[in-house]
């Protein structure tokens, strides 16, 4: 069964709860059989039972007389339609974060009002976010308004940073962002990170107590006031920034593991754009808890 995980959607399991692990995975580009380990076939008793995403009907092996096979790859994820998804979605996320930064002006007169708008941004993006992670299929649309309306909430949050506490942050936190994301990707590729069924395990329930901590320390700030219970700021804040980004960082391996299984068995092109949502997700995520440390930092001098 695949991860329905309404927050952290992550696609990639094989059908009996397992992990498609790393060696177990057909080469990227080779033929699809379809196994009960591959997510994007449905086992059969059927002997002539063929890739359900390729175009080709004939495409599978006769797998009883032994006849030769002729994969059929038109449909199919590759590693440019992951790139080109993920750009977009980067790409819109950034033009909506650049002129809501230029458009709603954070000065003292103009602060609450554009603040308010950022606010009801993000309590949009989230429901975007909630809804296509609850869909089966990729939706582009829903996928890109996500991107913009999050683009507003980043830029509006980013230029109050940048202004009224620390010049610079946010391209601090960019630059935080893109150096997490490197790391992660060479030591991915390197084989430093095992991305395993124990790895998927143990990175969820860290998520999940991180999240119900933060939701307990809102709580506490929404009707106690303050700051809650000072996770967020102050030593603790530092401490649960950095385990935000680490997680974060976690998380990118889940991705890369999602689009390296997509490819290997054959996955549907529809599926970049689930890689594209995964990846702006763990970015937005990464991207925040920098911004949220670096404000911390400055607001301790």
């Amino acid at each position: 069964m695949r991860s329905r995980n309404p927050v952290f959607s992550r696609r990639g399991f094989s059908r009996d709860n397992g992990y498609a692990g790393f060696n177990t995975a057909p080469q990227a580009g080779g033929p699809v059989v379809a196994t009960q380990g591959n997510p994007y076939a449905q086992p059969t008793g059927n002997p002539y039972a063929q890739n359900p995403y390729a175009q080709n009907p004939y495409g599978q092996q006769d797998l009883q007389h032994g006849a030769p096979q002729a994969p059929a790859t038109t449909g199919r994820m590759t590693i440019d339609d992951v790139i080109m998804r993920t750009a977009s979605t980067l790409g819109l996320l950034i033009v909506a974060a650049a002129l809501s930064w230029a458009l709603l002006p954070v000065d003292e007169a103009n602060i609450s009002r554009s603040y308010g708008i950022g606010i009801g941004a993000a309590l949009l993006g989230m429901v975007l976010a909630l809804v296509q992670s609850f869909k089966r299929k990729a939706s582009p649309a829903l996928i890109l308004t996500y991107a913009a309306v999050e683009g507003v909430f980043l830029g509006v949050i980013s230029n109050i940073v940048d202004t009224h506490v620390a010049n610079g942050a946010a391209m601090q936190a960019v630059l935080g962002t893109m150096a997490v994301f490197a790391a992660v990707l060479v030591a991915y590729k390197a084989g430093w990170i095992r991305v395993n069924r124990r790895f998927y395990g143990f990175v969820m329930a860290a998520a999940l107590g991180f999240i119900l901590l933060m939701g307990v320390n809102l709580l506490f700030a929404v009707f106690g006031g303050g700051d809650g219970l000072g996770f967020r700021s102050g030593p603790l804040g530092i401490v649960f920034g950095i385990v935000g980004i680490i997680l974060g960082a976690c998380f990118l391996a889940l991705d890369f593991k999602q689009v390296e299984d997509g490819l290997a068995y054959g996955a549907p092109r529809e599926e970049a754009w689930f890689a594209a949502f995964g990846l702006t997700l763990t970015l937005v995520w990464i991207y925040l808890e920098f911004l949220r440390l670096i404000a911390i930092f400055n607001s301790s001098d």
